[in-house]
């Protein structure tokens, strides 16, 4: 039997985003989101609102970079997302991480995080059913460890998941069925 608990954004899991971009000044910027989704095959959502410093970035750059944060960084990804860059002008700087510019976009691309996905800004929503970025994806780059022949081998990459009922971070891994196929044994 269920029982009712207090209501909260209790989709689990949640995504652990790392998402980048560059400061007036340069400088790298990233946060920890994990509202954010595909809209469709090439675009995303971030459900971000606008006062976070990287909105700001994003809308003046034009470009951001999405990664899935995984196990091994799990400390730096938590700090992206208690540290408000509004604050702490050398956040980035503090974790230890690295960065390469992205050819396509005007954003950092984080080195030690293995998927990187780069978007060009399309659009801010922002009314109450608004999603907050919407983004094309232009280029998504996954580091040749994390690949199996062409395709990401989710249990390498140790991809962390959020859940908001116990804030709490936990490893994604372990496939247990095959999409598409597995239901047809119904019929």
């Amino acid at each position: 039997m269920k029982k009712q608990i207090k209501t909260t954004h209790a989709i689990f899991p949640m995504p652990v985003l790392m998402v980048s971009t560059f400061n007036e000044d340069g400088t790298v910027d990233v946060m920890n989101a994990a509202w954010g989704t595909m809209v469709s095959y090439d675009m995303v959502a971030l459900n971000l609102s606008e006062g976070h410093k990287t909105v700001e970035n994003i809308k003046k750059r034009k470009g951001f970079v999405i990664h899935i944060a995984d196990a091994k960084h799990v400390v730096e990804a938590d700090w992206f997302g208690v540290v408000s860059g509004k604050e702490e002008k050398d956040k980035f700087a503090k974790s230890g991480m690295t960065f390469t510019k992205s050819e396509i976009v005007d954003a950092p691309i984080i080195n030690e995080f293995p998927i990187a996905i780069e978007c060009e800004f399309v659009e801010y929503q922002s009314d109450t059913t608004g999603l907050g970025v919407i983004g094309k994806v232009v280029r998504t780059s996954v580091e040749e460890a994390n690949l199996k022949g062409d395709k990401v081998d989710i249990d390498s990459l140790e991809a962390i998941a959020f859940d908001s009922y116990t804030n709490g971070y936990y490893k994604v891994s372990g496939r247990v069925g095959e999409a598409y196929k597995d239901g047809l044994k119904l019929r």
